[in-house]
């Protein structure tokens, strides 16, 4: 089977986007973010192409795109549309790729007047990744999201933490939180392919990233 994600993250602006430049570079995936706001800013799927080093034929364009920088059911609501879950669907690629898919915000981000960032993360039936800060705060809102995840029934794989490694979090998290925490995206001089791969190779527990 290949090795396929859904990464979400505790909140806006924790790291999924790098995480996820990370996992398509380390298992040469492809990249997909179905819901894209603050598009004015630039999109994070050109992000991860430059970071990641991957072709734009190795990405798949946003179902639904939006300018402002809002959660998505503003940005809908702005541009007059509402977001369809069922226009959501896995792209088309062999059953031996790799794919990551990336949402916008967190867990409980809502997407239209009823459904949330949750409904498209079951939508998609794929692993979960939670993305975490390492600072001050991290341990309520990582336990909050995986509380999150888990009720609405979705197959959190592990967690990944962004920032200057801390230990005793990592731990709480764990314990706590009843998941495998997969390493630490330190703070990089330089965002490039070669250190984000280095950095899977000697910081993160492939394990848990392995083919079921």
């Amino acid at each position: 089977m290949p090795s396929r994600f859904f990464i979400t993250g505790t909140d806006t602006g924790v790291g999924k986007t790098v995480v996820s430049a990370m996992l398509c570079a380390a298992l040469d995936a492809f990249y997909w973010k179905p819901i894209q706001t603050g598009a004015r800013e630039g999109t994070d799927r050109r992000t991860v192409m430059r970071l990641a080093g991957i072709a734009k034929a190795r990405t798949f364009p946003e179902v639904y795109l939006f300018d402002p920088p809002v959660s998505p059911h503003l940005a809908a609501q702005w541009a007059g549309v509402r977001i369809d879950l069922r226009r959501i669907v896995l792209p088309a690629i062999s059953r031996d790729d790799n794919l990551i898919a990336e949402g916008a915000g967190g867990a409980f981000v809502p997407v239209n007047r009823r459904q949330l960032m949750t409904d498209v993360m079951k939508r998609v039936k794929l692993p979960v990744i939670l993305v975490a800060r390492t600072a001050l705060g991290t341990i309520n809102h990582t336990l909050l999201s995986l509380a999150a995840l888990r009720s609405a029934k979705l197959d959190v794989r592990a967690v990944i933490m962004v920032g200057k490694p801390n230990e005793d979090n990592r731990k709480a998290i764990e314990r706590y939180g009843s998941v495998s925490v997969a390493g630490t995206l330190p703070m990089l001089a330089r965002l490039s392919r070669a250190s984000l791969v280095r950095t899977w190779r000697t910081r993160l527990d492939r394990m848990l990233f392995a083919d079921e």
